[in-house]
């Protein structure tokens, strides 16, 4: 859209709340925000200067929509839902859908312990939310060690190894007293709420009764268990008295990123802390409601106070989210309140300023990785290598990818797939030719960026291959490597130009990991696109075997399910929503459910 109609839309938004996408030349849609008067947030894009960050955004624009809602509150659960949808490159977003684990203990006859990721209205238990299952799961092998609840899903005829070692009650063959499940399920709720000092005591209290008796191997065990105790449920130095489920936010931005520290809070105790960096082209503030929205929408452990730092405090940015949590938002000013906020912000800028260093270090890896290779190579400067590498299975569906490095990093917007038209059968010198013709052919064309070096995967015969096209065909001087593997699949030896030796290479230096890094991604990248061609061929196959679906359906069915697994398990429900008939929806189902 050009500027002149841009600005024709700007004019009609509406002084309403809503959402609203922005979308670049493609009509991808890259950021998704929500603001309370829509006309005075989008113009504002728009109009007046920004800061390099919210420039590229800026730039990135070419069209934009907008959804009208009646609250801010509407707005602001509107954008979480888009964002997952849509995920846009310049909105900040919890990776992978994340869903944060808990501990549950069932409410059925004979309770267990489990790790789960959703919170459901089962009457049961649920403690959390832990940062990682790694916490939630180190948690849990505490508490089966602690208390014999049954570890089984379905009861066994017979006990089984948990009951001999004291870790089951065993309601498989002994009736367990209702009192008695009442009381660990008390005990369990207590301690995690940071009652373990309690159980601390008693387990010490019975290390020495043991150690009297001589029974050292008895009180041994209790004291590894006291000592798990201790690193599991270590004692926060932070604590407040007042006994309050809190979850307390810091956050620090610098050179482009935005770091946020949470720290959960629950009964007064400090017993998580989380820390998330991101890339981010907004306000920090715009930011920070965005991902603290996106936080706890599929959260439904939200506590009573939410703690924010002061500097946060922007009215037309935080009106809503009180109303959308259902909790009380605060900004301390002083005192304790105020310190562990804080404290919070001085966590993410110290992590911040931590990736900053890894950053600083694995820069001069690259680097450094590949000066050391261009040496090795006799090549003076040496920025940009291109690795090709070709897959078929047994001459059937042949591909080529080529991934690019720049400067030891992976350049992954310029990552090529190529699906081989003019090789028959399992030809991986002629697939390597018509691959190396087809991309610097189309280089020289649009006068792109030739590379400083060629990376083949394997030895002479695929450098002779790329080389024949590289001279004779396209007058190219490029050098190119070859990379062989051992038995064991590993980068063995490096091959270089018309007559190739083996180079020696030291296997610890930073240059053979570059080269295994690499000759690991063409591999990677080579494999997932013939893995995809191998499947949406045979998905076409079969789905040419049933009646009423003709090309057209065909298309529309692939594009939805995307693979043949996800079809094969698709529902009558999932069916409709790629707009296919029931009675079809069904022929289809009895056909794949018999082939």
């Amino acid at each position: 859209m050009d500027r002149e109609a841009l600005r024709a839309k700007l004019a009609l938004l509406p002084e309403k709340p809503g959402c609203y996408l922005m979308k670049n030349e493609q009509g991808q849609v890259i950021y998704v925000g929500k603001a309370k008067i829509l006309r005075n947030r989008v113009r504002s894009y728009f109009t007046g200067s920004h800061n390099a960050k919210t420039e590229r955004l800026v730039q990135a624009i070419a069209d934009f929509e907008y959804i009208v809602t009646d609250t801010v509150v509407e707005a602001l659960v509107l954008e979480c839902n888009m964002i997952k949808h849509h995920s846009p490159h310049y909105n900040i977003m919890l990776r992978d859908d994340k869903t944060y684990p808990y501990i549950k203990l069932t409410y059925e006859e004979h309770p267990r312990l489990e790790i789960v990721r959703r919170v459901q209205k089962d009457k049961a238990h649920y403690f959390g939310p832990y940062p990682n299952a790694g916490a939630a799961n180190e948690t849990k092998h505490l508490l089966d060690r602690l208390y014999p609840l049954r570890k089984c899903r379905r009861l066994k005829p017979k006990v089984c190894l948990y009951y001999h070692i004291g870790q089951c009650l065993a309601p498989c063959e002994f009736e367990v007293d209702e009192r008695e499940y009442e009381r660990i399920q008390r005990e369990i709720t207590e301690f995690l709420q940071g009652g373990y000092e309690r159980i601390t005591n008693e387990l010490s209290a019975k290390m020495s009764v043991e150690a009297q008796q001589m029974n050292f191997e008895r009180a041994a065990e209790l004291r590894d268990l006291i000592a798990q105790i201790g690193r599991v449920m270590e004692t926060q130095k932070v604590t407040l008295d007042d006994l309050m489920d809190r979850d307390v936010f810091g956050f620090y931005a610098e050179r482009g990123y935005l770091s946020i520290q949470v720290f959960v809070m629950r009964k007064g105790k400090m017993i998580q802390r989380t820390a998330t960096i991101f890339r981010h082209y907004n306000e920090e503030s715009t930011d920070l409601v965005s991902y603290i929205a996106q936080y706890y929408f599929d959260n439904p452990d939200v506590p009573k106070e939410i703690w924010l730092p002061s500097d946060a405090n922007d009215p037309t940015e935080w009106e809503g989210v009180q109303d959308f949590l259902q909790s009380k938002v605060m900004m301390p000013k002083r005192g304790k309140k105020f310190e562990l906020v804080e404290l919070a912000c001085q966590n993410a800028r110290l992590a911040l300023e931590e990736k900053f260093q890894m950053m600083l270090r694995d820069e001069k890896r690259t680097v450094d990785a590949m000066q050391q290779l261009g040496e090795m190579l006799g090549l003076e400067d040496l920025h940009r290598l291109e690795a090709f590498d070709n897959s078929n299975l047994q001459g059937v569906d042949p591909v080529a990818a080529m991934v690019v490095f720049e400067n030891g990093r992976p350049n992954r917007k310029d990552y090529r797939k190529f699906t081989i038209k003019t090789v028959k059968g399992p030809d991986d010198y002629g697939s390597m030719r018509e691959v190396i013709r087809r991309r610097y052919t189309r280089l020289l064309r649009e006068k792109g960026k030739l590379p400083d070096l060629i990376v083949v995967d394997g030895g002479k015969g695929q450098i002779h291959a790329a080389l024949d096209v590289l001279e004779n065909e396209l007058s190219l001087s490029i050098p190119v490597c070859g990379l062989a593997k051992d038995e064991r699949h590993r980068t063995h030896q490096l091959f270089l130009g018309e007559d190739p030796l083996p180079i020696m290479m030291d296997r610890n230096s930073e240059a053979f990991h570059l080269l295994t890094r690499v000759q690991d991604e063409v591999h990677r990248f080579a494999i997932t696109f013939h893995r995809s061609k191998r499947n949406q061929h045979s998905l076409t196959s079969l789905l040419d075997e049933i009646p009423g679906v003709g090309e057209t359906r065909r298309r529309q069915l692939l594009r939805h399910f995307g693979s043949l697994q996800a079809m094969k398990t698709a529902s009558l429900e999932e069916f409709r929503q790629a707009g296919i008939g029931d009675q079809l929806a069904r022929k289809i189902m009895a056909h794949f459910a018999d082939a």
